[in-house]
């Protein structure tokens, strides 16, 4: 039987209900510029009535759960397009950072300089004998090797730089796990019962999974997907075991975390690899799987190959700039002392090539072409005494006996070069082949050479300059440039001492500006260009404009990347924020809904009181 008392109840649970709506608005309210927070909603119900004649009657109000508004499948959009958006983003800042490396406007840049490189052989090719053109030329050169030199070393340091986020990101990546992990305890813990849900538990975690995707992507799962529209039409949330994968790794499955193992120890220069360790300890290579996020985005610029044997990325936009300029600059090397080698001398001696001196020399790493060079005697007046045609097909090697087909053979085999019937001053008597410790070695005679005979390699006269077999160039014989790519290309060391020694001639004879009017000639003329096995024929121009070209493109194509996906960022974002983020106007709505409420309940309380107050006065 229903008493006054039970009335007295109905009017408490509709206070305890509006304080509870107050609670909940409140703490809305206090939150609403907290990241990651979720609005919060009140759902009740009317409690269980009392079945009495003549019927059942009210038993008040009940909190059934206090609800976010949550929706799962803008959420996973929303986590989605952040992790796009961060890859689009961070590969525009860097872009464009490596962009102003490149600075080709008028006067300024590499191009700059090799311009006033080639400017100034011609001058040299008009004054062969002046000796301050040769400093001049000897000037322009270090300033456009500097300048190369510093630009590749500019890369280098960007994609150390990158290597150095990598360790930070992936860092921050087994913090966030960890967290997750442990707010999966917590979130367990508390829903354990089945009758109330950890709101601000899943709001963390919800954030902490956000970061996680903005810095590696990875998909996340948590059992069966629940949705109560009477609640709200938006409202669908997981409830279960939760587990991050990133490309099929679970790094979070529950409570239990495996982190990214990040280690450069067997790395000579540093580079770090990234490993999933499992259970039973074996480590398994992700770098390369690894596509979403900033460490995407790093691991895409810095490279996520790395070589067993350098230690360097083998692939990644900066590799592929790094490699790039080095093919430029090793062209821009082997092309002009292959010219060079043009300019009569009484010794020259190799860069250090090892290679295996009976191999075909086609099928090395050299810069080789078939076809056939000269070998040129010049007596004391400069006058030609001697020419021997050498030819490369696939199967010249470099050593080998006198009369076979081989550099040295060649050189060596018995033949009157000039037609005299004297065979005492051809090729094979006038100059010494050694090949030793991977250097060739390739002079005049002892005795000839206080005669004043000197000798030079010119590549068939017939082709132009990009047609030759790049014997001497590739080689490094008789040098105008040393070192090998971008990072060591400089003057050679004798004539950054004296410039004067820079020879403009081919014979040894005064005037003679051959070799210098060649040099002039280079700049039009194309020439074979390898990166990493890819052909480019092209000037030497024309193979600098290849490289700031791709990174220009390259960071259009990032400006316009990231454009995109920050439009489609913002629009998601926005449908997030509409649906779970608090509206002030909202919830100062329900304030004062809850709290009209409270002052209705308060006067059902006040109304009771005064019956009991009249019932009581009944038994005076």
């Amino acid at each position: 039987m229903a008493s006054i008392f039970n009335a007295l109840h109905i009017g408490y649970s509709g206070l305890n209900a509006a304080q509870i709506g107050i609670d909940t608005t409140g703490h809305n309210i206090v939150n609403a510029e907290t990241e990651g927070y979720t609005r919060q909603r009140v759902v009740q119900s009317s409690a269980t009535p009392l079945n009495l004649q003549p019927g059942a009657r009210g038993n008040g109000v009940q909190i059934q759960e206090i609800s976010r508004i949550f929706d799962s499948f803008v959420y996973g959009r929303y986590t989605d397009t952040s992790e796009v958006n961060e890859y689009t983003g961070f590969m525009r800042q860097t872009l464009e950072e490596l962009s102003t490396y490149f600075p080709e406007i008028d006067n300024v840049g590499i191009k700059a300089d090799m311009h006033e490189f080639y400017n100034l052989w011609q001058s040299f090719a008009d004054n062969p004998e002046n000796n301050a053109m040769k400093i001049a030329l000897a000037q322009q050169t270090t300033t456009m090797s500097e300048h190369i030199q510093q630009t590749v070393g500019q890369v280098r340091s960007l994609q150390e730089e990158m290597n150095g986020q990598l360790k930070v990101s992936v860092d921050e990546v087994n913090r966030l796990g960890r967290e997750i992990a442990d707010l999966n305890r917590s979130i367990s813990t508390a829903e354990s019962d089945g009758l109330q849900n950890a709101n601000d538990l899943r709001d963390k975690r919800d954030l902490l999974s956000l970061s996680m995707s903005k810095l590696i992507g990875g998909v996340a799962f948590e059992g069966d997907l629940r949705s109560d529209i009477a609640i709200d039409s938006n409202l669908s949330e997981s409830h279960g075991n939760y587990t991050l994968s990133i490309e099929g790794h679970n790094i979070v499955d529950g409570i239990s975390f495996h982190p990214i193992v990040i280690d450069n120890s067997d790395n000579p220069e540093g580079f770090y690899e990234l490993y999933y360790e499992r259970q039973d300890g074996h480590r398994l290579k992700i770098a390369t799987d690894i596509s979403g996020g900033k460490i995407g985005a790093i691991l895409d610029l810095r490279g996520a190959s790395l070589n067993p044997t350098s230690g360097f990325p083998e692939d990644g936009t900066l590799s592929a700039t790094i490699d790039e300029l080095n093919a430029y600059a090793t062209g821009m090397i082997e092309f002009t002392n292959n010219i060079y080698a043009q300019s009569a001398t009484d010794k020259m001696i190799s860069n250090v090539v090892n290679i295996d001196g009976v191999q075909p020399l086609r099928q090395t790493d050299l810069n080789l072409h078939e076809g056939t060079f000269d070998v040129i005697i010049y007596d004391i007046d400069g006058k030609e005494t001697a020419r021997r045609s050498i030819t490369i097909d696939n199967a010249t090697s470099l050593e080998g006996v006198a009369g076979s087909n081989s550099i040295q053979g060649q050189i060596e085999a018995v033949f009157d070069d000039n037609g005299d019937g004297d065979g005492t001053n051809d090729i094979d008597d006038m100059i010494d082949f050694n090949y030793s410790g991977g250097n060739l070695q390739l002079n005049v005679k002892g005795p000839l050479v206080s005669q004043g005979y000197t000798f030079a390699i010119a590549d068939d006269s017939s082709k132009g300059q990009g047609d030759g077999t790049n014997f001497a160039g590739s080689f490094g014989l008789s040098r105008f440039f040393e070192g090998n790519n971008a990072f060591d290309i400089a003057l050679e060391s004798e004539l950054r001492r004296d410039p004067t020694k820079i020879s403009a001639h081919s014979a040894p004879i005064a005037g003679n500006n051959t070799v210098a009017l060649d040099m002039v000639q280079m700049q039009f003329e194309n020439y074979k260009f390898d990166v990493n096995g890819v052909e480019y024929y092209d000037t030497v121009y024309g193979m600098y404009d290849t490289v700031a070209t791709n990174v220009g493109s390259k960071t259009n194509s990032a400006i316009v990347a990231n454009d995109s996906s920050t439009a489609q960022f913002n629009a998601i974002e926005q449908e997030y924020f509409s649906i779970s983020k608090v509206s002030i106007d909202e919830e100062l709505t329900n304030l004062i809904k809850y709290q009209t409420s409270y002052g209705a309940a308060a006067k059902v309380i006040s109304t009771i009181d005064q019956m009991m107050d009249t019932l009581l006065g009944l038994k005076q």
